[in-house]
Order: C-alpha cells, then sequence, then structure tokens
C-alpha cells in the first residue's frame, strides 16, 4: 500500500472514532507505523470530520523531523511506543467518555470482562497524571502499558494500540465498553474480576491465535 492511502486510512480511521463516540471535535490522534523509520499521524488540532490525506503528517521515528503541518503533540509518545513495541501497527489516543471517568477516578480496570483480557491483558493500568506532551507522560504511559495493549491517562484519556487500525479501533471499544461495566458494576455491589492467570492465559492465546504482537 502507498503511502497515499496509509494516509486516506488515518483520515477514515479518525471519522469512525467519530462515529463510534470515541472522540469529540479535535481531540486524540491517530497514526500507523509504515516501516521502522517512519509513521504517519494526525495534525495537531485536526478536525477528523473535514480531514484529508494531505493533512495527515509523515514523522521520522528516529528523530521526530516531520515534514508538512504540524503533527500531533503527542507524537513523541507513539514515537517511543513504536520504538518499544515491534508488533505495534496503529495507535489512538482518545478521550471517550468512560474511559475518561475511569481515568480521573484513576481507577485501575481489572479483567472484568474476557474480551478485556484477551485483547488488552489482565488489566488496564492508569499512568500517572503528567502535562500532555512532555517527556514525563511517555514515560508514564510506556510503563503503565507493559504487557497490555492500552492504558488509561490519569486524568486525561485512554491510549490503544493494535497490530493495525482495525485492531487498535477494536481496542478502543473494548476499553470503552469496559470501563463502563466496571462503572455500572458498582451500583450491583462491584465488578467481579476473572482469575489473574486465567485473564494472562488468555491474553497470551490472543497474542499467538489472532496478533503478531509481542
Amino acid at each position: 500500500m502507498d503511502i497515499a492511502a496509509q494516509k486516506q486510512l488515518v483520515c477514515d480511521a479518525g471519522r469512525r472514532l467519530l462515529d463510534l463516540g470515541l472522540v469529540a471535535g479535535t481531540w486524540g490522534n491517530v497514526s500507523i507505523k509504515v516501516t521502522k523509520e517512519l509513521m504517519l499521524i494526525t495534525p495537531s488540532g485536526g478536525e477528523y470530520r473535514t480531514m484529508t490525506a494531505a493533512d495527515i503528517v509523515e514523522v521520522s521515528l528516529k528523530d521526530g523531523s516531520y515534514a508538512g503541518r504540524k503533527p500531533s503533540s503527542e507524537r513523541k509518545l507513539h514515537i517511543e511506543i513504536y520504538n518499544t513495541r515491534k508488533g505495534a501497527g496503529a495507535i489512538i489516543h482518545n478521550h471517550a467518555s468512560h474511559s475518561s471517568t475511569v481515568a480521573a477516578a484513576r481507577r485501575e480496570v481489572p479483567p472484568i470482562l474476557d474480551d478485556l483480557a484477551q485483547i488488552i491483558g489482565p488489566s488496564v493500568r492508569v499512568a500517572d497524571y503528567a502535562l500532555p506532551g512532555t517527556r514525563k507522560l511517555v514515560r508514564k504511559t510506556i510503563k503503565a502499558l507493559s504487557g497490555r495493549n492500552a492504558a488509561l491517562l490519569a486524568n486525561h484519556g485512554a491510549i490503544c494500540i493494535g497490530r493495525d487500525i482495525e485492531q487498535a479501533i477494536l481496542c478502543c471499544q473494548v476499553l470503552e465498553k469496559a470501563c463502563k461495566s466496571l462503572i455500572e458494576a458498582e451500583f450491583l455491589g462491584g465488578a467481579r474480576g476473572i482469575n489473574k492467570f486465567e485473564a494472562w492465559i488468555m491474553h497470551q492465546y490472543y497474542l499467538r491465535k489472532y496478533s503478531k504482537q509481542k
């Protein structure tokens, strides 16, 4: 697939996230890893509904340099994830409502749903708060993502990764559903999680059977 087609994939993903209610306005960002040295990412302040392939920014994974419009302020976080997670092919940062609520409560999400355990991992950690776009945010988020395909960012939102854009979108949907379930289960006495070892087994099976991520 050529660069123009992959830029269109990023645009289409942004509109899908908007339609799914996982982003609003210009918040959040989407990227795709093209090669070991190049990623494509949404521009800073870009409106998803009107965004075109020409707006998508090419960013070097080696030094962060870019051509064209100014890329998302979270590009450093995307770069670090791609450079530390070999199987990651797409990244989505969103401010979905339920995920943001749990992130504001700074509550780790236990393995309360089997699809959460399979696709994301045996829990969803919360990265300690740090100002957006800072090196501290990058460091805290990478730590929270260890062994997971998603993390909550305290008082901010969520970050989800996948081997491709389809898997990254699915990860966002599963995380948002799990956060909604966690919140609603509080009214029934609290959610009860799957055994952590069984959750870990399910995640490992998913990685080997359906995903090339490691």
